[in-house]
């Protein structure tokens, strides 16, 4: 059903172009919108009206006018006035309030169909049959993005985000209170990059309009209507590994977590067992500061001890006894790669087990 706030601004809109006071009733006979204040008790009128066989009528000086929705009456509008030329205008005016209750009618049931769409709630075979029926193209190149912000909804995250990129062939909408979903058409897009381009300036454009704390997750392309889902329960992993693995960034895309989204899949206890056998009784976060970040750069710096030490302002051997001394402590020398890898998965399932800590 179309809000009371859509119908007050077109009839709005239309007495500017009518210079005609106007009011809309529902079948009950109360005010829904009006232009005036002055129009008089037209219940009572309007009551009679409904029950009357007449979809236009004449009354104590005003012309009435039934709006249907489908053969079903939806509203009556009021018309302030007598003559030809205020029934003529009456007449294109319903005509219009009639053709935007069937416009956000099918607003309505394309965001109905894509809500189901990415839970995974229709057969295929309903999902083609309504896809026609909406006129929705079913092989278009699309991917799934999810824009989270702090206080989403108190922000009107969801009326904003339609305002700027609910047009064309994308959809905008959500299934939980705490997130907006894009589906975004790429058909026209022959680049990666060009995707994590229009992410970036939807985070840049909801900044500007004042949300907080916005981040954009995306998945992988997909070119079967059929195939959304998936690309939204990728953009969801990206969303929920972004976060442990890749705080600092506020785009991120399904392709680029790398291991991150196979240590987020590992059981719990898994982890623990895993842990154990490497560092034993101790905790990494028990490593000091300057070991940590010498461990980082380390990393960063693709085991390249020269570059490293560069970068620390230190001297090579003070890096080389900084990494025997590591060793002798994990049994683990970062300067082999298999044993660096092995440390830096190790580091990131730490990471992960500290971040599931919070939902339990």
């Amino acid at each position: 059903m179309i809000s009371n706030q859509i119908l007050q601004n077109t009839i709005d809109g239309l007495k500017t172009i009518a210079h005609v006071d106007l009011c809309v009733l529902d079948i009950d006979g109360k005010e829904v919108a009006s232009t005036s204040s002055d129009i008089g008790n037209v219940s009572v009128p309007a009551r009679n009206f409904v029950d009357s066989p007449a979809d236009s009528q004449e009354i104590q000086g005003h012309q009435y006018f039934k709006i249907y929705d489908e053969q079903q009456l939806e509203y009556i509008l009021i018309c302030t006035g007598s003559g030809e030329n205020t029934y003529m205008l009456g007449k294109m005016i319903a005509y219009q309030i009639q053709s935007l209750l069937v416009a956000y009618k099918e607003r309505f049931d394309k965001d109905n169909f894509i809500k189901n769409l990415l839970l995974d709630n229709l057969l295929l075979v309903d999902i083609y049959s309504r896809a026609k029926k909406l006129h929705i193209q079913t092989d278009a190149k699309r991917v799934a993005m999810i824009i989270e912000s702090v206080n989403g909804r108190d922000n009107n995250a969801l009326e904003i985000t339609r305002t700027h990129f609910g047009n064309g062939n994308d959809f905008v909408t959500e299934v939980d209170e705490d997130n907006v979903i894009v589906v975004k058409d790429v058909s026209d897009m022959l680049k990666p990059s060009e995707i994590s381009k229009v992410a970036e300036e939807m985070l840049q454009t909801l900044e500007k309009e004042g949300l907080s704390g916005v981040r954009v997750a995306y998945g992988t392309v997909v070119g079967e209507i059929k195939e959304v889902s998936r690309s939204y329960k990728e953009a969801k992993m990206a969303l929920d590994v972004g976060k442990i693995f890749f705080d600092e960034r506020k785009v991120i895309c399904y392709s680029e977590l790398g291991i991150g989204r196979l240590i987020y899949q590992l059981p719990i206890p898994l982890c623990k067992m895993f842990i154990k056998e490497i560092f034993g009784g101790r905790n990494p976060d028990d490593f000091d500061q300057e070991t940590l970040t010498t461990i980082d750069k380390f990393f960063e710096n693709s085991l390249n001890v020269s570059e490293t030490s560069r970068q620390l302002f230190i001297h090579r051997n003070t890096l080389v006894y900084r990494l025997d001394k590591l060793q002798k402590s994990t049994g683990l020398d970062l300067r082999v790669f298999d044993d660096a890898i092995t440390f830096k998965i190790a580091l990131m399932v730490v990471r992960y087990m500290k971040y599931m800590e919070k939902f339990t």
